[in-house]
């Protein structure tokens, strides 16, 4: 159930982007239909029945954790690891935060961008992740009898064709095919959504004396064939620029309000 997986929710950026709103205030607290995007996000994750969130942060980070407490008017538990003097990037946030998402190697995680919203089925992203013939016990391949492994990753894929960021996704017959955010090909027609899952054995791989982009980590497994795609359909929102905001601002005030 979603409720036993922790979610990290990458939330460190400097969001220059957005200057100056976020001079003062870091991006989670910028305020959309009368609240800080992050208690939208939060708001959108208990609905979906997640209860834990572990929040990487960096820039004006203790102003989220003063907002945000221990997590009890949200009914959910809060914790927070915070990027430190040198920035690691979003693969270093991830494994800074290592100790606080599980033990085991098989242990599930989700990952998440803190500057989007991703109205989505979540119970359905973690049954396919978990499933017997994605996410279980090694299996044999049917064309040649050899053990396949699991997956370690899952990500999910929107069919974007560039309207609303640029496509780095090969997804093909449900299949992830090609990951690379830097090297685009006329065949990347899907972009990373933004919503993934990752088994703590695929954080291990993070080197943690370096900086390191989670895409990266991302980029391998798919080359490896150790992550496996899910095609979502709702657009998601961002607030990364002045016009994603107000997009997602617009967004947001058709929603019916979350208890706050």
């Amino acid at each position: 159930m979603t409720d036993t997986v922790p979610v990290a929710l990458l939330a460190g950026g400097l969001a220059t982007r957005l200057r100056p709103i976020t001079e003062t205030i870091p991006k989670a607290l910028v305020e959309l239909a009368g609240r800080p995007f992050i208690d939208h996000q939060l708001a959108l994750l208990r609905r979906n029945g997640i209860r834990r969130v572990v929040m990487c942060l960096g820039y004006l980070g203790e102003r989220v954790r003063d907002h945000c407490g221990d997590g009890r008017r949200y009914d959910m538990e809060l914790a927070y690891s915070f990027d430190g003097d040198r920035l690691m990037g979003t693969g270093g946030a991830i494994a800074r935060a290592r100790h606080l998402l599980g033990s085991a190697a098989d242990d599930p995680l989700w990952v998440m961008y803190g500057d989007s919203y991703m109205d989505i089925d979540y119970q359905a992203v973690l049954d396919a992740f978990l499933s017997p013939g994605a996410g279980g016990p090694v299996e044999s391949s049917a064309a040649t009898g050899e053990a396949t492994q699991p997956p370690l990753g899952l990500m999910t894929v929107l069919r974007n064709g560039d309207r609303w960021d640029k496509s780095n996704v090969v997804f093909r017959d449900g299949v992830l095919v090609r990951y690379d955010k830097r090297n685009k090909t006329p065949d990347m027609q899907y972009i990373d959504y933004g919503v993934g899952l990752l088994r703590t054995a695929a954080v291990d791989r993070i080197p943690t004396d370096r900086p390191f982009d989670l895409a990266d980590l991302y980029t391998a497994l798919v080359a490896e064939r150790r992550m496996v795609g899910y095609e979502v359909t709702q657009r998601f929102y961002e607030i990364g620029t002045p016009e994603s905001l107000a997009e997602a601002r617009a967004y947001l005030q058709t929603r019916p309000s979350d208890p706050k």
